[in-house]
């Protein structure tokens, strides 16, 4: 991957260096607040994994930041940088069926990871979403734990904190935050798959040790919604092919 050059990343690499220090961010200058539309594919039958869901929510988030319309100049840069430049909060939200195809009629980028798929939408302001999106529920539905294995050698790696018990919806957000960050310090300028996993809390120990040495970014939460502020999330680093 090649370092970025004018990409709306460097907003959040300037913002978070190695990761383990995170710059003050101020409150939206034109006081809107806005979010990226994550939205994830449920279906009644059947329902995706929750590790295929979670790492297509990763990538698809990042897929935005690193498509061609939002780069300088193209249709969507004003839009992702002005949202890049704040809090960049994304609002997980659940689809089937007739939903679903609808939500792929509006701007974004969608990415499919074994049995699921996830859309991430152009961000916008919170109070004035389209109303295909704004009759998709939040919450409501939550998928079992599963055993992926190890991930894919070379994958970079997004790692959940065992200790904050999160919704699928949640934790949907939190890695995509944590994908757009670890690209962003890295300058990647193309898109990866993630691999997402859970860890020990031994483990989580480690990690937080490979933030602290620059090995690894954190995500930090706000704490609007399940989680505490400040609470670090999860962890993403990137592992080299071996």
């Amino acid at each position: 991957m090649t370092p970025a050059g004018g990409s709306v990343l460097d907003l959040l690499a300037a913002r978070y260096g190695t990761g383990a220090t995170v710059r003050e961010i101020p409150p939206e200058v034109d006081g809107v607040v806005r979010a990226m539309p994550v939205i994830l594919r449920i279906e009644r039958d059947p329902q995706p994994s929750r590790t295929a869901l979670l790492q297509a929510a990763a990538t698809a988030a990042l897929a935005v930041c690193l498509d061609p319309r939002a780069q300088e100049g193209g249709e969507w840069d004003e839009p992702v940088r002005t949202w890049v430049d704040g809090r960049i909060r994304k609002i997980a939200r659940r689809a089937r069926g007739a939903h679903w195809d609808a939500v792929q009629e509006l701007p974004g980028v969608t990415v499919g990871h074994g049995t699921a798929q996830a859309r991430a939408l152009l961000p916008g302001p919170v109070d004035d979403v389209p109303k295909t999106v704004s009759r998709l529920q939040i919450g409501g539905t939550d998928l079992g734990t599963d055993t992926p294995g190890p991930p894919p050698d070379g994958w970079p790696l997004i790692v959940l904190n065992p200790h904050a018990e999160t919704s699928v919806g949640k934790a949907a957000a939190q890695v995509g935050h944590a994908s757009m960050i670890l690209a962003a310090v890295r300058g990647w300028t193309s898109v990866p798959e993630f691999a997402v996993r859970d860890t020990t809390p031994g483990g989580w120990d480690t990690l937080l040790d490979d933030v602290e040495g620059g090995r690894a970014v954190a995500v930090r939460d706000a704490g609007f919604t399940e989680v505490d502020p400040g609470t670090i999330t999860c962890v993403a680093m990137d592992r080299p092919d071996s």
